[in-house]
């Protein structure tokens, strides 16, 4: 009797080790702000912080609404993140925010709730509904091969900024 339970812990003690060393070696990478839209960039954490620091900064801010489990999302951050020119401007000229989830402001939803879709603030807090893509049933969302213009529209909103603030 103690000689089949000794056996029986001995196969279960090498049977949680093993899977032990198997959940370790699973890699996964460290969760950031960026979510994978841009290592690089300097993101805030909460919409708030964000018109806090557009105000602040006299730097528009951009808004990007995703899901993880979304393809369309996915295939616009892969594009995002490769484009070296979106990077630089998101770096050096935005402040950048990602939301996963809605905001308590309904100007970030005028044509409803959808991801991928980003918006622009201006430092005087006001969104921009005049800066959209390219579709009119979902005004502010963007499809990868959109980057070229999802860039022309970040340097509109720069351009605004300069022109009406």
């Amino acid at each position: 009797m103690f000689s089949s339970a000794f056996a029986l812990s001995l196969v279960l003690l090498a049977f949680s080790s093993n899977l032990a060393k198997a959940i370790k070696k699973e890699k996964r990478n460290p969760q950031t702000l960026s979510r994978g839209w841009g290592d690089d960039i300097t993101w805030v954490q909460t919409y708030e912080e964000g018109l806090y620091n557009a105000k602040k900064s006299n730097k528009p801010l951009m808004v990007i609404h995703h899901l993880e489990e979304c393809q369309y999302c996915q295939a616009l951050k892969k594009a995002f993140s490769e484009n070296s020119e979106a990077q630089e401007l998101a770096q050096e000229k935005f402040i950048m925010l990602n939301l996963m989830h809605e905001t308590t402001d309904k100007n970030l939803a005028p044509d409803g709730q959808y991801v991928p879709r980003i918006m622009f603030i201006d430092p005087s807090l006001t969104v921009r509904a005049d800066i959209t893509g390219r579709y009119s049933n979902r005004l502010y969302t963007y499809e990868p091969q959109d980057i070229s213009l999802l860039i022309e529209n970040m340097k509109k909103a720069l351009r605004l900024v300069q022109t009406e603030l």
